[in-house]
């Protein structure tokens, strides 16, 4: 596993260095967000590297809060290694349009946080209340505590760990259900259609790309075959010449 992990830091530092050598501007390289999320995937591999030897060193010398720091950092260094997925988005058109969607989309996506935080404050101390009332107050220990209800509720996960027993809980857990649902449903039209859009729109501009280069490839091939048309011309001219002059 090390060995073919090793080949595709090798392979990725690679096509990093490469697109750095071409870039024309090295601070706008840095500074675009795929370019960020490629650094902080390959830099934990040599860092991990690093920070191995100095490990194995230290173990040999006995320091037992070093060591403890060192191997929190290799466990955090080994867990950004999943951003090696987010480099499919420089090839796959439908994270970039996820991307794309979700940067045109914050406001609405605020909206619906701040309703979601409104319904939240609103329903978990009403569960509270009824279940303290009732007596049957058994997971609804305090307020806080019926936050987290309110939110898997309202988001129709519901994991069950929390569940309202009295009748008028449940009248509650009901009316938290259906608020959730209006309420991810009344951004969600909005988020659908920029979506579409944005998908429209990079379709359009990779059609548009691989057009050009259609036509560049096309042009080159043309170019050449007019060179050798030339080159056929002044061959024949020359012979031509050479016999009549040799006549």
């Amino acid at each position: 596993m090390f060995i073919i992990e090793t080949i595709c830091v090798a392979w990725f530092s690679l096509e990093f260095l490469l697109r750095f050598v071409q870039a024309k501007s090295k601070c706008q390289f840095f500074k675009s967000p795929l370019n960020i999320i490629d650094s902080l995937a390959i830099l934990p591999f040599y860092i991990s590297l690093i920070v191995e030897d100095e490990h194995i060193g230290e173990e040999k010398q006995g320091s037992n809060s070093y060591l403890e720091k060192v191997g929190l950092v290799l466990r955090v260094l080994r867990a950004l290694r999943i951003l090696y997925v987010m480099r499919l988005a420089r090839h796959s058109l439908g994270l970039q349009t996820l991307g794309l969607t979700v940067r045109r989309c914050t406001r609405e996506f605020g909206l619906l946080l701040l309703f979601l935080c409104v319904a939240v404050t609103l329903f978990a101390p009403l569960v509270h209340l009824a279940e303290t009332e009732m007596g049957l107050c058994q997971e609804f220990t305090s307020v806080p505590a019926s936050y987290w209800w309110a939110i898997i509720s309202m988001t129709t996960v519901g994991y069950g760990d929390m569940v309202p027993r009295s009748i008028p809980g449940q009248v509650v857990a009901l009316s938290s259900i259906l608020s959730g649902i209006l309420i991810m449903a009344f951004p969600a039209t909005s988020i659908f259609h920029t979506f579409s859009r944005c998908y429209a729109e990079l379709k359009r501009e990779q059609e548009r790309l691989e057009s050009r280069l259609t036509r560049m490839s096309n042009a080159n091939i043309s170019g050449e075959s007019d060179t050798f048309n030339d080159t056929e011309s002044l061959v024949s001219e020359d012979t031509y010449k050479y016999f009549y002059a040799g006549k």
